[in-house]
């Protein structure tokens, strides 16, 4: 019996430590383990075993920790309001039929980016998206967007990946995110896939925080660079928008 009250109690501070990223993005140990008021080696461990299941994720730079992808792969079973996915669908649905072409929702996910939702273009000739799919963040103009947008702390981690490096110069790709910054918007062709054209945008939520990428994509026969730059007020004013909705 004392067995069985000992776990219930562990759940119950595990559920505790995901209840503090109710109000803020990110936390540290310290701050963690004085919301919950338990001592800090305890809420290591209860941080390394949310962590190994994916509840959790650790930015290495700054050692603190945000809701891992875990959550939301278990938020996409439930038809839930707030749900990102679901929220901003008819706003995508919109945008795809004002625009013609297929759009898509993407997250940061560690070095990579999650696409969580997208509506498919109607036309004859499309790119098809699919739903789930993990991509890397070298390429791609929501890839741009995500890195340029992200926190100082996450670009540290992904730009000191080695893989990078090899890939680009480094200051020739700090230089291309300040202007994507400035722009707000970041465009791609034929970068990841031949014949495919694409632009994207950030969605910021009403505490100035990028959530997710917008992104607008098709054949570069229909996508030419003039297009995208006169598609770019559209899209900026969707997430606008968009950020408006989500918490």
């Amino acid at each position: 019996m004392e067995e069985g009250k000992l776990t219930v109690r562990s759940v119950e501070r595990a559920l505790d430590i995901l209840l503090c990223f109710t109000k803020n993005v990110d936390l540290g140990l310290t701050e963690i383990a004085g919301q919950i008021g338990l001592h800090k080696s305890t809420v290591h461990r209860l941080l390394a075993t949310l962590e190994e299941k994916g509840f959790v994720t650790r930015d290495v730079a700054t050692e603190k920790y945000r809701l891992g992808m875990r959550v939301w792969e278990l938020s996409v079973h439930m038809s839930r309001s707030d749900d990102p996915a679901i929220l901003l669908l008819p706003a995508m649905e919109r945008l795809r039929d004002r625009l013609g072409e297929t759009v898509s929702l993407y997250l940061l996910e560690g070095k990579e980016r999650l696409r969580i939702q997208a509506v498919q273009s109607n036309q004859a000739i499309r790119r098809v998206a699919q739903v789930g799919a993990r991509l890397p963040l070298f390429v791609g103009a929501s890839s741009k967007v995500l890195v340029a947008f992200a926190s100082l702390a996450q670009q540290e981690e992904i730009l000191n990946d080695p893989e990078w490096s090899a890939i680009y110069d480094g200051d020739e790709y700090m230089e291309m995110l300040r202007k994507i910054q400035e722009k707000g918007y970041a465009t791609s062709f034929e970068e990841r896939e031949p014949g495919a054209a694409a632009i994207a945008v950030p969605i910021v939520n009403s505490q100035g925080v990028m959530t997710a990428a917008l992104s607008l994509s098709g054949p570069v026969s229909r996508l030419s660079s003039e297009t995208l730059e006169q598609y770019a007020p559209v899209l900026i004013e969707t997430a606008r928008e968009m950020g408006l909705m989500i918490p």
